[in-house]
């Protein structure tokens, strides 16, 4: 039977969060053992502590949400979730550049990548598919795998839609075998986080993981 909890990364990322759902967050990950778990760069430094030696990665976004902050901004934000201990950086890739038919978004995104890997930490860089069509997703996994990722993600969950099963299953067949897939943005049942599993998502991104856990149990 899968081992549901260690697909998913359990998220908080909306602008109103507080520390009290911080420390919900950290607590239910720790008593359903999820892969990870997802909040802002303000908070990595309290999380890192909290989580202790727990087998739980710490994901923080970068250039979140809309991916059109500078580069240089972008690398200076890594380097210090590094430092402050987050294990896995998810990186929104400059839309604006991408849709100016630029080739930036490579150039940044290798030279994250160079600094995610030198530290041995994952990076994860998140497309935005609501923006994009069928041929500019396959086109932007290609850019994304030729940088260098580790995984490319579906969605920030601040777009017209998240996650969809089509899409998983086109970035599936595109990308390499030792590229991973995070599907995140609209997933709230068990049923919909398997069947994004079961097209090829490695990862399943969601700010309802403990319901979602819940439901799965009682179904």
């Amino acid at each position: 039977m899968i081992k549901l909890n260690r697909f998913l990364e359990s998220t908080l990322l909306k602008p109103t969060m507080t520390g009290s759902e911080v420390d919900l967050l950290v607590k239910e990950a720790i008593e359903e053992q999820f892969v990870g778990v997802c909040v802002p760069p303000f908070w990595v430094k309290k999380v890192r502590r909290d989580l202790g030696e727990e087998n739980i990665q710490l994901v923080t976004v970068i250039g979140f949400p809309f991916g059109y902050t500078d580069t240089a901004t972008k690398v200076f934000e890594t380097k210090e979730v590094i430092r402050q201990g987050a294990d896995e950086l998810d990186l929104v890739w400059s839309q604006t550049a991408y849709h100016s038919g630029m080739n930036w978004p490579k150039i940044e995104i290798a030279q994250i990548a160079k600094i995610c890997h030198e530290e041995e930490r994952i990076l994860k860089v998140i497309i935005e598919t609501a923006n994009l069509n069928e041929a500019q997703i396959i086109e932007a996994c290609l850019i994304c795998q030729n940088a260098g990722v580790d995984f490319v993600k579906t969605s920030t969950g601040y777009a017209s839609a998240g996650a969809k099963v089509e899409h998983i299953k086109l970035m599936r067949e595109k990308l390499s075998s030792n590229v991973g897939i995070k599907a995140s943005g609209g997933i709230k049942t068990p049923d919909f986080a398997l069947e994004l599993i079961k097209a090829g998502a490695d990862r399943i991104g969601t700010s309802s993981a403990k319901a979602l856990m819940d439901s799965w149990r009682n179904s």
